[in-house]
């Protein structure tokens, strides 16, 4: 633990041999130059995790390490305008900047390396110290859990090191978040610490505020808390009735309102607090409530907590409502600007959300191993469980679903590490992530307890366990069908502005506009779309932004997938216009096709990095991907169909509005009767 003192700023300009001057810690630099020294036991694991980290790395701004990128930048702009314009917002005007997902995202292999020093600990620890069926029974993690936890730098890890934490990339977060997610308790608690409970003050924090609450929260020494959701306010964070009054001195601000289901609320010495403001509108001069952010201390008073909720899974996690009663809070904790807190809520929930791929792939293929050997040695009917077609079906489901959804986690982890300035704009693809990744865990752990039928069912085994945990996932951090609608209206939205400065262009008779959209909506094909760049038509890549040729089958369905996506916006904006906002069923069908165009471009660039590079099973992936492209194409085909013909949209509609205003199931039983038929001579029909 005396090493982590160590970590202060002490910078110095150092040049090498070659290439410019850079800053390296002086600490950290020696330190390193000994990390054989310091490789220490089980239990005091965190100072030679903080020895693995990169000399560079106190220098990097911020947790977004600069080195993180997808090529060379000598050979490539990062700042040219493929690199900074958003992947996924793309699609919905059928363009595929497919600079930024080919080639798949990859560590260099120092950085790998010193990422697996991190990796093996704590395997090891969760494998060897952490207990989760009692956790689940006696709904807490033990202290010496925590502690373990603590020491192995887990509050901290994407921290920068300047502040004690380990500076984690994205990447290499997503990779550790694989292990925590075997049990979900320990889960959400260090996502609520860091995922969000800290992440505002990373993102929006100021530097003092940052030196002052940053080190202790790094190290687990203080805990974090989000406190956003209240009873009258759910997906509609804008509707909060928490108040933050400004005292008369102006030197604080009176928190009063109360806040439920706080993840780490018991537990925490540190909130992120949300609550409405009085804020004075620059242009009209009226005074308006605006929410605004705070970092709020339990040591301020006037915060009280109630017991513990009894959940149904992720039970160890301490989860209650918080209460706010007359709470100083100093005006220098305001995290960010006063009434910029919605802003605020909305980054530090939307940067978090595409570590549930990684979490997600990591809980299935732990899965996946235990149910295999259950398949493997169980006999019903003189054979194997595993040469049951029925059975196969399900490892494959389970295996695409686990492929793609890590996939899309480590190439939105990819693109974010390497955009330029730090300030990356994939929300849209970490929603996909989310929304794919908790219903593809939900599906594939009900079918994992299926295959060992009534063995699942029982509490000797993890999978009710792994059932209860992951019914949650579809709920938190936005549940599903708002990120469904924030997915469609967000990709639309960028499309609509596009349209309109085309549309234009044309009015003003631009004959390269004009050929563009002919081109964009016929291509080469008559019909069948432009070409986007991106297949490979023989053995040899080209430029490197390609699918290699052994997924060209797979590619060609993507592509087509890209160009009617484009053109199915066109014409849904068309159709609906602004009244788009209330048309939910059609913006569903409009995310989910975007979703898996987002999951095809992710196994596609990811199975092809792993035929060049040779990788151990290579043709497993190509099939695991050209399967799943195969399956997602015909998904897309039947709900573009949907949209573009008849549907039973109105019919559903209405049977839903007419049985929430009867209040329940209207239909009559079916042994209700309202006549005596008993004597009544009924006729058959001629045949």
């Amino acid at each position: 633990k005396s090493c982590r003192k160590t970590y202060t700023p002490d910078t110095e300009t150092r040049r090498s041999g070659r290439g410019p001057a850079r800053q390296v810690n002086k600490r950290t630099d020696k330190l390193t130059n000994k990390r054989q020294c310091v490789m220490l036991s089980a239990g005091k694991l965190r100072p030679a995790l903080c020895l693995a980290r990169r000399q560079w790395c106190v220098s990097a701004g911020g947790f977004h390490s600069s080195s993180r990128r997808l090529h060379d930048p000598n050979e490539v702009d990062l700042f040219d305008f493929r690199y900074t314009t958003p992947f996924v917002k793309n699609l919905f005007v059928g363009n595929f900047i497919r600079e930024q997902v080919f080639p798949f995202p990859q560590m260099k292999q120092q950085d790998y390396d010193q990422l697996q020093q991190m990796v093996d600990p704590v395997e090891r620890f969760f494998r060897d110290d952490v207990d989760s069926r009692q956790i689940d029974i006696d709904a807490k993690i033990p202290k010496e859990t925590l502690q373990g936890l603590k020491d192995l730098g887990l509050f901290g890890q994407q921290v920068p090191l300047e502040y004690g934490g380990l500076g984690l990339s994205n990447t290499e977060y997503a990779r550790l978040g694989e292990i925590t997610a075997i049990d979900g308790g320990i889960a959400v608690t260090l996502a609520a610490h860091q995922s969000i409970g800290l992440k505002g003050i990373l993102i929006a924090g100021n530097d003092e505020q940052k030196a002052k609450y940053l080190p202790k929260l790094s190290t687990g020494e203080h805990v974090a808390a989000f406190c956003l959701t209240e009873p009258t306010s759910g997906s509609d964070a804008a509707s909060i009735q928490t108040r933050g009054t400004l005292s008369e001195d102006g030197k604080h601000f009176l928190l009063n309102g109360g806040k439920i289901w706080i993840s780490n609320g018991g537990i925490a010495d540190v909130f992120t607090v949300f609550a409405k403001t009085e804020v004075v509108d620059s242009k009209s001069g009226e005074v308006k409530d605006k929410v605004t952010a705070f970092i709020v201390e339990r040591n301020f008073g006037g915060i009280t907590n109630g017991k513990p909720e009894d959940k149904l899974g992720i039970r160890g996690s301490n989860t209650c409502t918080v209460h706010f009663e007359d709470t100083p809070v100093p005006v220098e904790n305001v995290l960010g600007d006063v009434g910029g807190g919605f802003k605020v809520a909305m980054n530090i929930l939307n940067s978090g959300r595409f570590s549930m791929g990684s979490a997600g792939a990591g809980i299935l293929k732990l899965l996946i191993a235990q149910t295999a050997e259950h398949a493997t040695t169980r006999t019903q009917f003189g054979r194997k469980l595993m040469d049951f077609p029925l059975i196969q079906e399900k490892f494959a489901e389970m295996a695409m679903r686990a492929y793609a959804m890590e996939s899309m986690a480590y190439l939105t982890a990819g693109i974010m590490d390497r955009w330029p300035g730090g300030d990356p704009d994939c929300s849209v693809e970490a929603a996909m992530v989310k929304v794919f990744s908790s219903e593809a865990v939900w599906t594939s752990v009900s079918e994992a307890l299926q295959v060992l039928g009534g063995l699942g069912y029982m509490k000797e085994y993890p999978y009710e366990r792994y059932l209860r945990d992951a019914r949650i996932l579809m709920i938190f951090e936005g549940t599903n069908e708002i990120l469904r609608l924030f997915i469609a209206l967000s990709g639309m939205k960028f499309s609509g502005d596009i349209l309109r400065e085309k549309l234009k262009q044309l009015k003003r008779g631009n004959i390269g506009t004009i050929l563009q959209a002919v081109r964009q909506r016929w291509g080469n094909g008559f019909g069948m779309g432009p070409s986007l760049g991106f297949i490979s038509e023989d053995r040899f890549i080209g430029d490197g932004f390609k699918a290699h040729p052994s997924l060209t089958p797979a590619a060609k369905l993507l592509e087509q997938n890209v160009n009617a996506l484009g053109l199915a916006t066109e014409s849904v904006l068309s159709r609906h216009g602004k009244g788009i906002m209330e048309e939910q069923l059609v913006l569903q069908r409009m995310a989910d096709i975007a979703i898996n165009v987002y999951a095809m471009t992710a196994v596609v660039s990811r199975a092809s990095k792993a035929v060049t590079q040779g990788l151990p099973n290579y043709d497993h992936e190509v099939l695991l991907a050209t399967t799943f492209c195969m399956k997602a194409y015909n998904n897309n085909m039947q709900l573009f169909d949907e949209l573009g013909n008849e549907n039973t949209d109105a019919a559903v509609e209405r049977i839903g509005t007419e049985i929430l205003k009867a209040g329940g199931y209207i239909a009559a039983h079916p042994l209700d009767r309202t006549h005596d038929f008993d004597n009544i001579d009924v006729v058959p029909p001629r045949r």
